[in-house]
């Protein structure tokens, strides 16, 4: 199915949703990121990875402070803001990018957003209604996403066991009520169904089957499969080696109507929905399109 036309309303900007996925790349201000190896980072570092990302094909960068993982504890809200703002500021002001902030505190929301950041990615499943009021105040879009688990902790619930997606709806269709309650408007809504968050690596495949009917609860949705470990339980493959897991399920999120993915490997899915386009007749392929000579075989080899 094709994406149903969503408008999506983010700090001074309207995003009109429902032909080809619009691509969010990541950028983790984070040193303890499960899926780039760590590191810590300098602001710089992180506004080339974002450049790249940008000419890569991003429409979106998701810029995140504080890391997944469940055996480290919390950031505190003022080195998050200290490891987002800096960056956050270049990319929108420098490169003229749009940015979203992957955060569940309203603190380092609100510290966001007045850098430039114009759209919220909660996690948290909006643990924190405050965060709500934040988006309210400001006009930012809000990413509200399925998770039964408390930030930085793991939760895996077999008791969910061919009940996940009626939970999924249920709870998606609640958080929706909730923030509009706090101010938020509909349209400043996007739902991410959260996969592996407080899910089994077959809890989330049945998720994901399920997306379509998600489209019934009215507003854009956002996949965000790159690398997680439902790839890696599928294919015994570690982040690093997940991309063709990836792609796989990028795939199926386009057949099955999102409407952004956020991705690691931009220009890797820019190039699949490229040729996907081509080959379903879904782009115009030029009849001179010819393959520049440059590009017949790698350099340095006859």
């Amino acid at each position: 199915m094709s994406a149903p036309p969503r408008r999506l309303s983010i700090v001074g900007d309207t995003l009109e949703l429902g032909g080809p996925p619009l691509l969010m790349g990541i950028a983790n201000a984070s040193p303890d990121s499960f899926s780039d190896g760590g590191g810590r980072r300098t602001v710089a570092e992180l506004v080339e990875l974002a450049r790249r990302l940008l000419e890569a094909g991003a429409a979106l960068i998701d810029v995140g402070g504080e890391s997944g993982v469940t055996n480290r504890p919390p950031v505190e809200p003022q080195e998050e803001i200290r490891r987002v703002v800096p960056v956050i500021e270049q990319v929108v002001g420098g490169l003229g990018g749009r940015v979203s902030v992957d955060t569940y505190k309203p603190a380092v929301a609100r510290a966001a957003i007045a850098a430039g950041a114009a759209i919220v990615n909660d996690t948290s499943g909006l643990r924190d209604p405050g965060l709500a009021e934040v988006c309210a105040e400001t006009g930012a879009g809000l990413v509200l996403m399925h998770t039964r688990a408390a930030p930085k902790q793991k939760l895996l619930d077999p008791a969910l066991d061919g009940r996940v997606v009626v939970d999924v709806e249920e709870f998606l269709r609640a958080r929706i009520e909730i923030a509009r309650e706090r101010g938020v408007a509909f349209e400043q809504l996007l739902l991410d169904p959260g996969p592996d968050f407080s899910k089994t690596p077959a809890q989330t495949v049945a998720v994901l089957r399920a997306l379509p009917r998600l489209h019934a609860l009215g507003r854009p949705l956002l996949l965000a499969a790159s690398r997680k470990d439902f790839i890696g339980a599928l294919t015994s493959r570690p982040p690093g080696q997940r991309l063709a897991g990836t792609l796989a399920a990028v795939g199926f999120g386009v057949e099955a109507g999102v409407h952004v993915l956020r991705v690691h490997d931009v220009d890797a899915v820019a190039d699949y929905l490229a040729v996907r386009a081509a080959v379903q007749g879904e782009a115009d392929v030029d009849p001179g399109l010819r393959l520049a000579d440059t590009l017949r075989r790698e350099q340095g080899r006859s």
